[in-house]
């Protein structure tokens, strides 16, 4: 069976209570030399949405949960909010972005096994932390970071699942992973074990450089090329991030879909 909810009510700017909070988040973020939009989506075919954006002061990112209908919504926006929560008031930086994580896992590990209906859940993390100089990246899972400069689009992140494991050791083309029915079986994820594994990285900030984060929904539908085609047009990254959006429901919707563009400097500068 096929569950379609009414298009105005699917597509939303997800995280704020009104118009003028989102406003006034915008504001501040202009201020600070950079530029958040975040959108998500419940698609197609799935009846919740498992999707959490992360959109708080210096703070960006996705979380994509499994482990149900309850288990994944609940891992997801438990990662969110004990990330956010840790993470709040501190200068951005590397090692304590680590540390956040880490927190994050514990709480929805300890929540997994205190709770019978949740357990086993998990989820995904792909998340930026922007300083003044320097962004930090933490990655957990099979949700994605782009990096779009000079007209190139970059996949900065490695998927950590199966296929693109088997891809990175020559068993696999990129071909054969795209349509693999072990696709969505990822390795890494937050909240599973008492300790997890991430991926840390650290980027210049360069003013014009637009960052793409998101889940399988968007990456999983809409190829790199497609995407790489709307990010260089010249249209405001909110209207960018919606046409990424309405190319991943046009290709089928087959998963929540959620998108985050982090637009460094205070101007959009043309690919």
């Amino acid at each position: 069976m096929k569950f379609h909810m009414n298009r105005k009510s699917r597509d939303r700017i997800e995280g704020f209570d009104s118009m003028r909070e989102r406003a006034e988040k915008q504001q501040e973020t202009e201020a600070q030399g950079f530029t958040v939009v975040a959108l998500t989506d419940i698609g197609m075919v799935r009846r919740s949405n498992q999707d959490s954006l992360i959109h708080e002061g210096r703070l960006a990112g996705v979380a994509d949960g499994m482990g149900g209908h309850l288990g994944g919504e609940t891992a997801s926006s438990l990662c969110r909010d004990t990330l956010c929560e840790y993470l709040r008031g501190k200068t951005p930086d590397r090692d304590i972005l680590l540390q956040g994580v880490e927190h994050a896992n514990a709480a929805v590990f300890e929540r997994s096994n205190e709770d019978v209906t949740v357990h086993g859940m998990g989820t995904t993390l792909c998340v930026m932390w922007i300083g003044d100089k320097e962004l930090f990246l933490a990655h957990v899972g099979d949700s994605r970071c782009y990096r779009f400069s000079s007209g190139t689009l970059t996949q900065v992140t490695d998927d950590h699942s199966m296929v693109m494991e088997m891809v990175r050791a020559g068993v696999l083309t990129a071909e054969a992973a795209a349509v693999h029915p072990m696709r969505n079986v990822i390795t890494r994820a937050v909240g599973t074990d008492a300790d997890v594994e991430t991926d840390l990285m650290t980027f210049p900030r360069v003013d014009g450089d637009l960052w793409l984060l998101c889940s399988d929904g968007l990456h999983g539908m809409v190829s790199d090329e497609d995407m790489a085609a709307i990010l260089g047009g010249d249209a405001p990254d909110t209207e960018k991030a919606q046409q990424l959006m309405d190319a991943a429901l046009a290709a089928g919707g087959h998963d929540n879909i959620s998108i985050v563009l982090v637009r460094i400097g205070s101007g959009e500068v043309k690919a």
